[in-house]
């Protein structure tokens, strides 16, 4: 019999709910700490924004580039762009601790992050929030629903901002003070806003989906791709905007689905974006393709909170070839999940090779295979790496032959 505690991975930073996050690939570490100088880069960034309040501000997601910053800086100080990549990080104890509400009043506690640094593809954030809703639903929020737009790329962004400033120029005598206001601090904080004042203006303002370039239509159609497959119910939100001077590409939230008040700050249950060339914005080497998310919701298990130093030690690698192939990865996963049956992961990576590398480094007992033809039928190849023997297994019938597969190697 194998020797008891090789069954295990020992983590430090990890709760209970943060248990999820690993079965999803990420690895819990220590929040980065956010110094003076990631403080006065930020400032630079925003170029006179403020970073100091944290009232969400007519509408705008409580995202903090400062933690961005300081994330990237530690990237690049313990020279993670060596490791293999995408770097998948969870953090149960943010660098900032609440958020106040638009009223002021009621706080919406930071419950956790995840990143996902060097991988462009939407499979990141299908990651993402897939493992999110996952984490949510444990704690009791069970009905979500996302909310995405996309502002697209540099150019894409560029060409709506122009669009968008014109717009509302043309509207300018006709619109009310508190308008005005807004459009003066910045025009993304009036389409933003939540104002029955400007609601009418928003409705018809330029949306920035027609302005998208063509491999920021393909991004964004993936990730609706994702969330078709996975059966995560979503709307397109063009009033989702974040802010111009960082945010990239996608910009999502998972919302309580029965909330009827658009109104309500506590409906927002957690946010993600997109930050792609911020790197190159603050004078770092690389540029690095990055997104994360946010649960802003309020524990209602507090046992979930709870420490935990050990996960069980994943006996396969799972290895997906393809498009079909990769739509159908995270619903693998999650099944998979609910077995208590961990895996090693590389789904962020599109190459073969890659991954095979990556399981040949873990030197995991098994590999679990899906090609074109397998998503197609909706069967997995397990393989086990010293012998080559294999076996061609339902996905619905998956679960339960990888617990006989798990019980068998640690019993040996």
């Amino acid at each position: 019999m194998k020797n008891k505690e090789s069954k295990f991975i020992k983590y430090d930073h990890l709760d209970k709910i943060g248990e999820i996050a690993v079965y999803y690939g990420f690895t819990p570490t220590k929040s980065p700490v956010v110094t003076k100088e990631d403080l006065e880069t930020a400032k630079s960034v925003l170029e006179g924004d403020s970073i100091d309040d944290e009232t969400d501000n007519h509408g705008r997601l409580p995202l903090r580039v400062e933690e961005k910053i300081a994330l990237l800086r530690t990237y690049h100080e313990e020279n993670m762009q060596a490791l293999p990549q995408p770097v998948m990080l969870y953090f149960k104890d943010p660098c900032r601790g609440t958020f106040r509400s638009a009223s002021g009043k009621k706080p919406l506690r930071r419950y956790a992050d995840m990143e996902i640094l060097g991988n462009s593809g939407a499979i990141a954030e299908a990651t993402l929030i897939q493992a999110a809703r996952t984490m949510l639903a444990e704690d009791g929020y069970d009905k979500t629903l996302v909310e995405v737009n996309s502002v697209g790329d540099r150019d894409s962004l560029s060409k709506f901002s122009r669009e968008l400033s014109t717009y509302y120029r043309k509207h300018l005598n006709d619109m009310p003070a508190e308008c005005r206001q807004l459009f003066k601090d910045d025009q993304f904080d009036l389409l933003s806003s939540a104002s029955d004042a400007c609601k009418s203006l928003n409705e018809q303002a330029p949306k920035s989906l027609d302005f998208l370039s063509e491999a920021s239509r393909r991004h964004l159609e993936e990730l609706l791709e994702y969330f078709e497959t996975l059966g995560i119910p979503y709307t397109i939100n063009n009033m989702l905007v974040g802010n111009k001077k960082y945010c990239t590409e996608t910009i999502f939230t998972i919302v309580g689905a029965q909330a009827e008040d658009r109104a309500k700050p506590e409906r927002i249950l957690a946010v993600g974006v997109r930050y792609n060339g911020l790197a190159k914005r603050v004078s770092m080497k690389r540029d690095l393709q990055a997104v994360g998310i946010s649960i802003l919701a309020k524990g209602n298990d507090q046992s979930l909170r709870g420490p935990l130093t050990k996960v069980k030690r994943p006996v396969a690698s799972f290895v997906q070839l393809g498009a079909e192939s990769k739509l159908l990865s995270l619903d693998i996963v999650e099944k998979l999940r609910k077995a208590k049956i961990p895996l090693y992961l590389s789904l962020a990576k599109d190459r073969l090779g890659a991954q095979v590398s990556t399981v040949e480094r873990l030197h995991a007992p098994y590999s679990i295979i899906v090609g074109k033809k397998e998503a197609v039928e909706r069967t997995a190849i397990v393989r086990h790496s010293d012998t080559h023997a294999q076996a061609i297994v339902p996905i619905d019938e998956l679960s339960q032959y990888m617990k006989k597969i798990e019980a068998d190697y640690w019993a040996k």
